[in-house]
């Protein structure tokens, strides 16, 4: 059998969700349902990306978008190749810019970027002949994992237009809250925003979200619940009184997420801070779509990939 898709996006790179258009999200969501059934065949692996290299650049430590686009790529059957800052001439003193350059001149297709520069993706979109993915930059945008989520909720739900999604947590710090916040929306979701005034954006005026600084009234009727991951490592200053303070007021325990619907998901795009954000028994409960979220990974990743670098025509699987 042979299933044939458009084998591209509208554009060369995959940076932000801001930019993407809604037919080309859509044509990512379609495209990762192929690849999911993929996913769980015996054989998880086809032809489809043979002879195309996918370089993994990771500035910063991951676990779940490294290995899924690893995974991705390896079930396309490209040749992967992991880079990461730690043991490279990064550590010697050379630039981003001269870094990408060298690997550049080996010829890959794709080159997979995470940074913690904001905007790191972007800078080298122009200056490079390969695609760039963005794999997450700085608190600036995480698009792959707002394409995830998208399809979790679509899979769930059965669509996403016309849901109420919250987003909840450290909103200041999260990439993934502004790339879900643009793309939920462009696909008809209603978004919420709640935390903390403290991790909170201090203009929000610009975002198609509605804002709440109490997690209660946020939480009412929502269709999906996302929670965010405190991240310590970004957080300076008093921007908290205590972790202990932050559960107690804003973490997501059974009670709480009694205020919303009753067929209600939720997520978290990891890893989870367990008795902060998200009390241990809705992580684990029957309402989680956690590890849901992390399958959908690789099928939304293989999907990007193959959008990006298939010959015309090529079909999606063979």
């Amino acid at each position: 059998m042979t299933e044939s898709l458009a084998s591209r996006l509208s554009q060369r790179h995959l940076l932000g969700t801001e930019t993407l258009s809604a037919a080309d999200a859509l044509r990512i969501l379609d495209t990762a349902e192929v690849f999911f059934d993929v996913s769980r065949r015996p054989v998880r692996k086809v032809p489809t990306l043979r002879g195309k290299t996918i370089v993994n650049v990771f500035f910063e430590a991951s676990t779940r978008t490294r290995t899924s686009f690893e995974i991705a790529g390896k079930r396309l059957s490209a040749d992967v190749v992991n880079f990461t800052s730690s043991g490279s001439s990064v550590s010697k003193g050379e630039t981003l810019l001269d870094t990408v350059h060298n690997l550049e001149a080996m010829r890959p297709d794709v080159l997979v970027v995470r940074h913690s520069a904001s905007g790191a993706p972007h800078y080298l979109s122009s200056r490079v002949r390969c695609g760039i993915v963005n794999a997450g930059d700085g608190t600036h945008e995480h698009p792959t994992q707002a394409l995830l989520d998208a399809f979790t909720i679509r899979r769930a739900k059965g669509r996403i237009e016309g849901l109420t999604v919250t987003i909840c947590g450290d909103v200041t710090h999260s990439r993934v809250a502004r790339s879900n916040a643009w793309l939920l929306t462009a696909l008809g979701a209603r978004v919420r925003f709640a935390g903390p005034r403290t991790l909170m954006p201090s203009d929000t005026s610009s975002w198609p979200v509605e804002v709440f600084d109490r997690v209660e009234p946020a939480l009412e009727g929502a269709d999906v619940v996302m929670v965010l991951r405190i991240q310590r490592e970004r957080l300076s200053g008093a921007l908290l009184p205590s972790f202990r303070e932050y559960s107690r007021t804003f973490g997501i325990n059974e009670r709480r997420l009694g205020l919303a619907a009753k067929d209600a998901i939720v997520m978290h795009p990891g890893p989870i801070n367990r008795g902060v954000e998200l009390d241990g028994a809705v992580a684990d409960g029957p309402r989680s779509a956690v590890l849901d979220q992390v399958e959908a990974g690789v099928a939304v990743r293989m999907a990007v990939l193959y959008l990006l670098c298939a010959e015309p025509g090529q079909a999606a699987v063979s």
